[in-house]
């Protein structure tokens, strides 16, 4: 229940910011469309912890700072490898180790290293991922281990906070 009031309020806030409306009308539309998913995503089984993570907010939200500003300094080195004269890269596979435990976690994982210019995950098994890096300099170790130690405890529901 309390999943599905979240996803209602989560949906509504997000229709009245893209549209802007305030005629009563429309608003009721909106309402109406909001009413129309839930109860989709009720009859579909998904209002659980994965499929309205409104409680892990607190958890989530610095993690997408963080990352944001992962893929600003990612960026900025990508354009100073691009933009020399030489243009001498080194491209490299690595494997980083996986600490999730759940889909989620594992699936944040991998594509926050593939958000991260200059490096694309290639393949995941159970133990690790595969991981092309553009350059070495791209390809640390440590780098890997704090991207995966920060989404699992935004995103595994078994890691504490």
């Amino acid at each position: 229940m309390a999943h599905g009031i979240g996803l209602a309020v989560a949906l509504a806030l997000m229709w009245w910011v893209l549209s802007g409306h305030t005629e009563p009308l429309i608003l009721f539309f909106g309402v109406l469309t909001v009413v129309i998913a839930v109860g989709f995503a009720w009859r579909m089984h998904v209002l659980d912890r994965e499929g309205a993570p409104y409680a892990d907010l607190h958890r989530r939200v610095p993690y997408w700072f963080w990352l944001g500003g992962e893929i600003a300094k990612a960026n900025i080195a990508v354009v100073k490898l691009a933009l020399r004269p030489d243009l001498d890269i080194t491209p490299r596979l690595v494997r980083a180790p996986i600490a999730q435990t759940s889909g989620l976690g594992l699936v944040v994982y991998a594509n926050s290293i593939t958000l991260t210019p200059g490096t694309v995950s290639v393949d995941v098994n159970e133990t690790d991922i595969l991981v092309h890096a553009l350059d070495s300099s791209l390809s640390g170790a440590e780098g890997f281990e704090d991207i995966g130690e920060r989404s699992a405890r935004a995103f595994d529901p078994a890691v504490s906070a």
